[in-house]
């Protein structure tokens, strides 16, 4: 037996590796905990069954980290196999047990016939590595302030809703800081106009004398105390001290993004590109993975599922759809950057009043104008420059 095929169901805690020959007999199936001495011993008993080892993994993210790197260390190369796929195959090969063996096992035995349909996995570079978990870290920001800022401004209604229409809190910082010390119209009216602008002052918000007014004018405008109040305030003051200390640690990671994009090879060329700014350039990146991958600008941009499929059947023929298997980050950071590019780069809006001309939707439209940046961004790869407005002039190698 010259060649196996390894199938890893993996897991925080452990994973279960399967080994199956060409006729899909089970070489050996066991448990091996996440721990490097653990993964060596088990990687040890299965490169001595043959000498041609192929391996299967079904999770490419955090908890195949260091089983990922052990292998690679050792001259093996793991391949990723997706989720959907070992479902689909586990229906096919007529399994209804859910275990981590059988998995396993039905990850190994796809593995042998789908070779074309996993991907490599690789270890990435430590800027690359960085860039993933500050994105990471900052969509998670994002998104706790978002409900913060939701669940203050609904408290907020409920007590006092004169302020909460006085100020955009989401724009407003000095809005923000002053919910740190006052919720109630009754506690701003016994404050004042002017101690309230000096406490606002001393907390550097900018422009207080207009915070101040605006928020006089709202504790004027409601004279009538309302149950829950003072539960309410202890809410809004906490949520407001939350909000304004998540604003600081994205503020933080947007800048740790920026000094590594900058630092990246190719850093400096996707932020030449139009509507391609710091967050979208690192998201891009992230969810591209390494440029080198894809053969053409096409594969590229069918991973980003902007290259209908077909769907013949019979005498339909020209039948095109949208894909349904693609990269949704990949897509998301890529129709970002083509609708800002729409609205502030005057080739690309152009390019966009043509395409809704001739009958578009604003999306359709904009795909368009992403395609023809992909094509762009490919020669600039290429050709290792920077986007400049006029193409460089072209000198004859005479």
């Amino acid at each position: 037996m010259n060649e196996v095929w390894v199938g890893i169901d993996a897991g925080k805690g452990h994973h279960w590796a399967c080994a199956v020959d060409a006729t899909g007999k089970t070489l050996l199936s066991k448990k091996i905990i996440n721990g490097e001495d653990e993964i060596l011993a088990g990687l040890g008993e299965i490169l001595g069954l043959a000498p041609k080892v192929n391996w299967a993994i079904d999770i490419s993210s955090s908890p195949s980290s260091l089983l990922v790197a052990l292998l690679i260390a050792h001259g093996q190369n793991p391949r990723y196999i997706s989720g959907t796929l070992v479902k689909q195959m586990s229906r096919a090969l007529g399994s209804e047990n859910k275990t981590d063996a059988n998995d396993a096992h039905v990850i190994a035995r796809t593995s042998v016939f789908a070779a074309d349909r996993l991907s490599d996995l690789k270890i990435p570079a430590q800027i690359m590595s960085d860039l993933t978990l500050l994105t990471s870290h900052r969509t998670d920001l994002v998104r706790d302030r978002t409900r913060a800022y939701n669940r203050m401004r609904d408290t907020l209604t409920g007590v006092f809703p004169a302020l909460e229409r006085a100020f955009n809190f989401s724009a407003h910082k000095g809005a923000m800081v002053l919910l740190t010390g006052f919720q109630t119209p009754a506690a701003l009216r016994r404050m004042g106009h002017s101690r309230l602008t000096a406490w606002l002052a001393k907390r550097g918000v900018r422009l207080p004398h207009g915070v101040a007014e605006l928020a006089i004018e709202a504790a004027k405008a409601q004279q009538t105390s309302l149950p829950g109040e003072d539960a309410a305030a202890q809410i809004i003051e906490d949520l407001a001290n939350s909000i304004l200390n998540l604003t600081e640690r994205i503020a933080r990671a947007e800048k740790q993004m920026e000094k590594m994009l900058n630092e990246h090879p190719q850093g400096p060329i996707l932020l030449s590109m139009p509507g391609m700014g710091h967050i979208l350039a690192a998201e891009l990146l992230v969810a591209a993975g390494d440029f080198s991958a894809y053969a053409t600008e096409g594969h590229f941009a069918s991973a980003a599922g902007m290259v209908p499929v077909s769907r013949d059947s019979g005498t339909r023929t020209g039948v095109n759809v949208r894909p349904k298997r693609y990269s949704r980050p990949l897509q998301r950071a890529l129709f970002l950057t083509a609708q800002a590019a729409c609205f502030h780069h005057q080739r690309d809006r152009d390019y966009y009043n043509r395409k809704r001309a001739q009958g578009m939707r604003h999306s359709a439209a904009v795909i368009c104008v992403a395609r023809r940046q992909i094509r762009m961004l490919w020669t600039l790869l290429r050709e290792d420059r920077k986007y400049q407005l006029e193409p460089p002039e072209r000198r004859s190698n005479a």
